[in-house]
């Protein structure tokens, strides 16, 4: 089976929405020799992928007739939620662990990765987006709920988003609603960065946006992800309703 950076799923679906998920796999690419070096128990954590964001960006889509647009390699082989020259877009260490397959990846292998993995990814990403003329992104990743040496984080969910909060405001206000929530505005991190995913294919080109992260203590199983899936839909729904003209 020929490898792809980014699989498709739903491409006919003719929802405004469209979902993309930037850190859905711990995937090494074969031609990296399907390793970076990092054992198993690594490879299994936040570092190398947003655990259970995939299943609850696919459950999401179908819940929505929504199109969804996922990355096959890891955030540690390039992080395709960065610009292209964002410092942290080739890792060599993350929360304490060293990346071994990256410690000698220079400037003509970064460039070889960008031209391999993370450029076909956005333009796939761009074509999707520009689908429709009222096309709204949702990026969804996932937290972990605690970084070695750091406080624990309290969030069930956090909702994040720059200058542009038209969609965002109102899906935090239908999450707050819900007693069993704990919600978070711009956490566990703040806003966006300059040429991440977001900046690119949606404040760039006005389109509404927002970005889900979810704690990955939650959705660790299949069924888990779906009932976010599902849980998460008609607030979008709603919250897209509410969006001014």
């Amino acid at each position: 089976m020929t490898y792809s950076p980014f699989t498709v799923i739903g491409a006919e679906r003719d929802s405004r929405f469209l979902i993309v998920c930037d850190h859905a796999t711990n995937t090494v690419p074969p031609d990296l020799g399907g390793t970076l070096g990092l054992p198993d128990a690594d490879m299994a954590r936040h570092i190398a992928f947003d655990v259970g964001a995939a299943g609850v960006a696919e459950a999401l889509g179908a819940a929505l007739g929504a199109p969804v647009i996922r990355t096959e390699f890891s955030r540690l082989v390039i992080d395709p939620n960065r610009g292209e020259d964002d410092p942290t877009l080739l890792m060599r260490v993350y929360d304490g662990s060293v990346i071994p397959g990256n410690r000698a990846a220079d400037a003509t292998e970064k460039e070889r990765r960008l031209d391999a993995y993370y450029r076909p990814y956005h333009v796939a990403l761009e074509a999707l987006a520009a689908r429709r003329d009222d096309t709204a992104i949702v990026a969804v990743h996932s937290f972990t709920r605690q970084l070695r040496s750091r406080p624990s984080r309290p969030w069930h969910i956090g909702i994040l988003h720059a200058w542009d909060r038209r969609l965002s405001d109102p899906l935090i206000a239908h999450l707050s609603a819900e007693p069993d929530l704990t919600v978070g505005r711009n956490e566990p991190y703040a806003g966006h960065l300059p040429g991440d995913t977001i900046d690119r294919h949606a404040l760039h080109h006005g389109r509404l946006n927002t970005l889900i992260e979810l704690r990955n203590d939650l959705i660790g199983s299949a069924p888990h992800q779906a009932a976010w899936g599902e849980r998460l839909a008609p607030m979008l729904e709603a919250a897209l309703a509410e969006v001014p003209e």
